[in-house]
């Protein structure tokens, strides 16, 4: 290892902050420090806990180094050559006897562009199975379905986060990025210390809800009440942008007539958000020139959350902010690579470029590139969900790699079931997890320091991840396995192993389609901290028109127009409607889900690091003191929540911070405090997405 820092990215959130590697003082394999980045624009220099401590899973003791297969019952360690082989057995079985759909495939935000772009293409040339999705899917696939609808086009951001700032007001729904992003938390501060407000909706008075000028605390699975509520003061009040609604959109009467059915003291009945607040809601997001709406997995994992986002891109659109400098509409993305995941084949209806599966034009330009019959790409498959209950039916094989549904995914006992009811799982992870430990094979593979590739922020920034040190013997990258499968299933070309070789031909996969990044390369991402999609290579002009050498990104979307064909944004003509599942006499409690500062996604690497595991070391249920007092339970006594789908059993957390008709559990454990055995897997219809924000509950002592 080079004597010096490496610099590269956070292996954890959307943020994918900057960071130095640097050799530790012994120099032996694998021992890196941390230090400190100050010219990557996103973080400065900061990092959270997780950041700082993302080398201790680099560490043999805690990863895997050696290939397992299952012998007599049990994960013993093997041969490279006999673990492969035993895969490619085991998917050709499958193919032969049920058919190519019959073998799924199921990837992660974690991937590397580089790496979700070759699964994708993995599944449909070489398996030729319609059945591939991600975990992505449970992140903001809403946002990105809502988004698609409203603007012609799905990017996270689509501005940098350093405009926040300089907005004048900002409406946070359903973010506690103080504990999820940490040092985005600066942008907020900024934000205050410049004299704009920030709104937060919340049905928890989170670590960033205390920063707020004003805290909206609705019941859970009532945002999209809200946001109608909203926008019936906004036209009431006569602080709609005529002109702006005139010149560049369309379905404004729709949705205004949705909108006032929804006057404010029947919302403040659904969401027990008062009138009062409601109105200074609409006052502080009004009255600056410039305001913002960022939404994040609240509002968005609701079986109702495309129309949910698309009731609050509604405010950015009859005020007149979407599309304007300093303004508009923005989704958090959560995972790592959850924009660029989805963009470049993971999802079950997409192909590179973020191209439509059922587009004759995408089918025949990436089958091009790919060397192939268009006609032979397969169909869309099912979503992430849908993809998991089948399994054991009609999914005989599943190949997963970077994901862990036995924590992540909803109804969690239940998809743990159908994962034990496989032919044949194979599975690639740096550790193992939850879900490993079910596998007939698994296979080690080489972490985010220890390999080159491409990771897309929040912002829509592509970043260049670079190697700092070298991997263990024993273990070998996602692009070196798929190339070995590959070839053991008779493809013998088309899967590089090395990183920049595959991001070329992602290049040309992607040119002409909506997430364009064809003029972006390695240099340029080096050397620029980053490039923003679209990014197309630049087309030659007559002369005397200036050509330039490259295209320089696109930092800000929709300011001239919005990437519908006609150029218009469209409200989303929506209306409140319940959750798929309201309290009752046996479940009269509303359960909540999401993360700890200390602690990441399934928890699959965070849980195997010590600082981090003394900071959250276990499951909690978070109820108020009024819920408590009814059970008779004290402060860590345990508690059980039960919900129709099973029971979790965790210490109680008691405190005022959360509303008395709603319980709220971290969902990063498994075992009997596992949060998912509990959620509600009901699917938004547009984009698939579950219901993981709220289903009813009743919550009980334990052993009184």
């Amino acid at each position: 290892m080079p004597n010096s820092a490496t610099p590269t990215h956070c292996p954890y959130c959307a943020l994918q902050c900057g960071m130095n590697l640097t050799p530790g003082a012994d120099g032996t394999e694998g021992v890196v420090v941390v230090t400190e980045r100050a010219d990557f624009p996103v973080n400065r220099g900061a990092l959270c806990g997780k950041g700082r401590t993302a080398p201790a899973v680099l560490s043999s003791r805690v990863r895997l180094t050696s290939p397992l297969v299952r012998r007599a019952g049990n994960l013993e360690p093997a041969s490279w050559d006999e673990a492969l082989d035993r895969i490619a057995e085991g998917l050709t079985r499958t193919r032969t006897e049920h058919g190519p759909d019959a073998c799924g495939v199921f990837g992660g935000g974690g991937l590397t562009n580089e790496k979700a772009y070759l699964l994708g293409k993995f599944a449909r040339i070489v398996l030729g199975t319609s059945q591939i999705d991600y975990n992505g899917r449970f992140c903001m696939s809403s946002a990105a379905a809502a988004g698609t609808k409203a603007f012609g086009l799905d990017r996270g951001l689509p501005f940098p986060l350093e405009d926040i700032p300089r907005t004048g007001c900002v409406i946070l729904v359903g973010s506690n990025l103080a504990e999820t992003m940490p040092p985005a938390l600066r942008y907020l501060t900024e934000l205050k210390e410049n004299g704009g407000t920030l709104i937060v909706i919340d049905p928890r008075r989170t670590r960033t809800a205390e920063q707020a000028d004003l805290h909206l605390s609705p019941r859970p699975g009532t945002d999209l009440a809200l946001a109608l509520g909203l926008l019936h003061l906004i036209v009431a009040e006569g602080r709609v942008d005529e002109e702006y609604i005139r010149e560049r959109t369309s379905g404004w009467e729709e949705a205004r007539a949705a909108a006032m059915a929804h006057w404010p003291e029947y919302v403040e009945r659904i969401t027990g958000v008062s009138v009062p607040e409601l109105r200074e809601a609409v006052r502080l997001f009004c009255e600056p020139e410039h305001a913002m709406v960022l939404t994040a997995r609240g509002p968005e994992q609701q079986s109702k959350g495309t129309d949910t986002v698309g009731a609050w891109i509604n405010l950015t659109l009859a005020t007149g902010r979407a599309g304007r400098p300093l303004s508009g509409y923005g989704c958090l993305t959560g995972q790592g690579n959850g924009q660029g995941g989805r963009e470049h084949g993971q999802k079950a209806d997409q192909l590179p470029g973020y191209r439509k599966l059922v587009d004759p034009e995408a089918r025949r330009h990436v089958a091009e590139v790919w060397g192939v019959d268009p006609d032979s790409l397969p169909g869309p498959g099912r979503s992430a969900y849908e993809l998991l209950d089948a399994l054991g039916t009609d999914i005989k094989s599943l190949l997963l790699m970077a994901s862990n549904p036995v924590v992540s995914a909803p109804r969690a006992a239940h998809i743990e079931d159908r994962i034990k009811s496989l032919d044949f799982l194979a599975v690639c992870d740096v550790v193992l997890s939850e879900t490993a430990a079910l596998a007939d094979v698994v296979l080690p593979v080489t972490q985010w320091a220890e390999e080159t590739g491409t990771m897309t922020n929040l912002e829509g920034r592509v970043l260049l991840r670079r190697r700092a040190i070298t991997p263990p013997d024993g273990v070998r990258s996602d692009l070196e396995i798929m190339h070995e499968l590959a070839d053991r299933l008779g493809v013998e070309k088309g899967f590089p192993t090395d990183a920049e070789e595959v991001f070329e031909e992602l290049r040309r996969a992607s040119a002409g389609g909506p997430a364009d990044y064809s003029g972006i390369t390695y240099r340029r991402l080096a050397e620029e901290n980053g490039v923003f999609w679209p990014c197309p290579t630049p087309v030659s002009a007559p002369d005397p028109a200036p050509v330039p050498d490259v295209h320089p990104g696109t930092p800000r979307l929709f300011l001239d127009r919005f990437a519908t064909e006609d150029g218009r944004a469209r409200f989303a003509p929506v209306s409140h409607r319940a959750a798929a599942e309201e309290p009752d006499a046996e479940y009269p409690v509303l359960l909540t889900t999401g993360r700890v500062v200390a602690q990441y996604q399934s928890g699959a690497q965070t849980r195997r690091v010590d600082e981090l595991n003394a900071a959250a070391p276990g499951p909690f249920v978070e109820l108020h003191p009024r819920l408590a007092e009814r059970l008779g339970a004290a402060e860590g006594d345990p508690v059980a929540v039960v919900s129709r789908r099973g029971r979790a059993v965790a210490p109680a957390r008691i405190t005022t911070a959360i509303r008395p008709d709603t319980v709220f559990m971290p969902f990063h454990w498994p075992g009997e405090g596992r949060a998912n055995t509990l959620t509600n897997p009901a699917l938004d219809p547009t984009s698939r997405m579950p219901e993981f924000k709220t289903c009813a509950v009743r919550v009980e002592a334990v052993g009184k």
